[in-house]
């Protein structure tokens, strides 16, 4: 079966065969992607997997008004936990970027409808025929970064905001070979 070149391992494969590129409308499921895609930052994805449902567990389930709560006590221990990246930047940032985000949600309804909104409404169909085309930025995750940095959220930047339109299937990059293309 012809998939991404990047799939290469059986975690991985199944993220690419099953979640990567499809249109995500979860607000909860956003606000995950984008701490996670926080988190891989200087890292591989195939870390953050590993380590998603440690993630998962250790931010409580990624819902942003527990996390926006947090205090001293509550970092200690993730600083502690050795089942995330143990970042203290990382983790400050993902306890603001809730707070950040029940902002957006009290101003617009919904996460979804914002940062869809950011990345022009629906899915961007490229036609990639090489995993070397693909870029790492575009103009519409530089204006996405720097409009969730303009409402407090940090490790947004312009890689990351792309890869998280990726992820969340803002735009499809998936190879044109790659079986899972047309089925998204």
């Amino acid at each position: 079966m012809d998939r991404c070149e990047w799939a290469d391992n059986e975690l991985v494969v199944e993220y690419h065969d099953k979640e990567w590129g499809v249109p995500l409308h979860d607000d909860r499921m956003l606000f995950e992607f984008l701490m996670l895609e926080g988190a891989q930052a200087g890292l591989s994805w195939n870390t953050i997997l590993q380590k998603r449902e440690n993630y998962r567990a250790a931010f409580d389930n990624f819902e942003a008004s527990v996390v926006a709560g947090y205090g001293d006590d509550k970092v200690q221990s993730l600083l502690a936990d050795a089942g995330i990246v143990r970042n203290r930047l990382k983790i400050a940032a993902t306890i603001g970027n809730a707070k950040a985000y029940l902002s957006v949600v009290e101003e617009f309804s919904s996460f979804d409808d914002y940062v869809w909104g950011l990345a022009g409404g629906t899915p961007l169909v490229n036609s990639w025929q090489s995993m070397s085309e693909i870029p790492g930025k575009t103009d519409v995750s530089d204006h996405m970064s720097n409009e969730l940095k303009k409402r407090g959220f940090k490790f947004v930047g312009s890689t990351i905001c792309y890869a998280f339109m990726q992820a969340t299937g803002m735009v499809n990059d998936h190879r044109v070979g790659c079986f899972r293309y047309n089925q998204i």
